[in-house]
């Protein structure tokens, strides 16, 4: 199989936006993809952020190597531009049937040979290759946030998977400084959140049900274990969207979280690390202030 050379990330936003600087980072030309201009604008403001985050916080990064990787990614709103590339990565939000309608639309598009990847950090591969027209071609990349010191790249097929597009895929992940995580079966959550989730969501319900606040919650867990941060930083890091989304399809405490999220964050747009404030307010370095 040919080694994968141009790469295309569909999403632009928090996740999706780092998968992009990172490639680009590495010496692949990236076309980042999202829906409207004025997520295209967004995006160009969050790379900001991420070249000085990179500069602070990736030993040798210079600002030679951080704006010459800014100048590979091209942003577009046409999918088919996006498309004709040699490895896909599917970023956009965690919805099962946004991504399904997200694939159906992208099959029609890309070259027969393009990789398609999913960045899920919840769904199953399985639960979306029929939708790709290409389910040997079709496989999960996941990221975990703060791509650049936080650089695993679990990779994760389905029994449809053809091995030489995971073995494809695995070398990519190498070639853009992640250590690859292989996973011999589909597991939801991955390693990562198979780990992470419970403990975002132990943190989430003893803050609702009142037992401490964020800040005690994070420094039992800093304190107590050595960790760098608590639950409650790292929903900040992640970007408080994702857990809204996730939680809003859960359970009813679950969905209690959910709602308190979008009233007490979201609604007054505090969107986490990217926006400068979530559970906590942040520096333009991403630095807690």
């Amino acid at each position: 199989m040919a080694r994968i050379t141009t790469v295309s990330v569909l999403g632009a936003g928090v996740l999706g936006s780092q998968i992009a600087f990172q490639a680009a980072y590495h010496g692949f030309e990236v076309t980042s993809y999202d829906i409207s201009d004025k997520a295209v604008q967004a995006a160009d403001s969050r790379l900001k952020a991420i070249m000085q985050a990179v500069r602070a916080q990736l030993p040798g990064a210079t600002d030679e190597a951080v704006t010459a990787a800014r100048g590979r990614i091209t942003h577009t709103t046409e999918l088919a531009e996006a498309a004709k590339a040699d490895l896909v990565i599917e970023a956009v939000p965690e919805n099962l049937e946004l991504k399904q309608n997200v694939y159906t639309e992208l099959g029609g598009l890309a070259p027969e040979s393009t990789i398609f990847a999913t960045n899920s950090s919840t769904l199953l591969p399985s639960d979306i290759a029929a939708s790709t027209g290409r389910p040997d071609r079709f496989l999960a990349l996941h990221f975990a946030n703060q791509v650049w010191i936080r650089n695993t790249a679990e990779v994760m097929g389905t029994e449809q998977t053809d091995p030489a597009v995971y073995d494809a895929v695995v070398e990519f992940a190498g070639a853009i400084g992640m250590v690859p995580i292989q996973l011999h079966k589909e597991q939801p959550g991955y390693v990562l959140n198979s780990l992470l989730v419970p403990l975002l969501g132990a943190a989430a319900e003893l803050l609702m049900r009142g037992v401490a606040t964020p800040e005690d919650i994070d420094n039992t867990w800093r304190i107590a274990t050595g960790a760098p941060n608590g639950p409650f930083e790292i929903y900040d890091v992640v970007g408080l969207r994702t857990p809204y989304e996730i939680n809003k399809a859960g359970d009813e405490g679950n969905r209690l979280f959910a709602q308190y999220l979008k009233e007490n964050y979201l609604d007054k747009g505090k969107l986490g690390m990217e926006s400068g404030e979530g559970f906590y307010k942040y520096d333009e370095r991403g630095k807690r202030i």
